[in-house]
């Protein structure tokens, strides 16, 4: 019993040494940052996502996609990032900053999704990818998720949004008069994924090639 308020205390600065190494830190390191224009009359970046597309970052991790992409750019020299097409530039700390929650990720079952829309711009590329990843991606080992989009009975028009397949899977068609549209979720989801760029340049990135 003697010892006890030693050991208390050991407990205690172990402890406070740790939340200033890892919180304090960091707090003192970024938090400072803010968007910032390159240019004099430029636009700040980065800019905070809002609307749909903010909408579908909470269907992105509902639906699990954190586990298996990450989102984040290596440095030049550290992986094969560049080498794969993810990135022009690695990914810094203020690209960040307006971000509630941040999705860097632990794992890449699958790639790096940091600059998805500027690599897929295509709003029908993303649909068809998800609705059956083999269509854009062979051999991709990605689940489907179809139950994010519905058939439909064909009104007096096609709907715009309906969903192109491509004609090399003939069994994934809907029957005569009907088509396949994308949910809410899926269009948000989608939305989400178009809003992933990296098209801006800050002074760390500059910095760090």
């Amino acid at each position: 019993m003697k010892n006890l308020p030693l050991l208390f205390f050991g407990i205690f600065f172990v402890l406070a040494f740790s939340w200033t190494g890892l919180i304090l830190s960091s707090v003192i390191q970024y938090g400072d940052l803010k968007p910032i224009a390159m240019e004099e009359g430029g636009v700040p970046q980065p800019q905070a996502r809002v609307g749909v597309a903010q909408q579908g970052k909470l269907v992105y991790i509902s639906q699990g996609c954190i586990y298996c992409h990450s989102q984040q750019v290596r440095r030049k020299g550290f992986g094969a990032d560049w080498e794969r097409g993810w990135g022009n530039r690695q990914s810094v700390p203020r690209d960040y900053i307006l971000q509630e929650r941040v999705l860097l990720g632990t794992s890449r079952t699958g790639p790096d999704l940091m600059t998805i829309g500027e690599r897929q711009p295509s709003a029908d590329w993303h649909h068809q990818h998800l609705y059956n990843p083999q269509f854009t991606s062979p051999g991709s080992i990605m689940p489907p998720f179809r139950y994010l989009y519905r058939t439909q009975k064909i009104g007096d028009a096609p709907s715009p949004n309906a969903l192109k397949i491509p004609d090399t899977f003939p069994e994934e068609k809907p029957e005569p008069g009907y088509e396949i549209v994308p949910t809410e979720r899926a269009e948000q989801l989608v939305a989400y994924m178009l809003s992933l760029k990296l098209n801006y340049e800050l002074p760390e990135s500059r910095n760090a090639e």
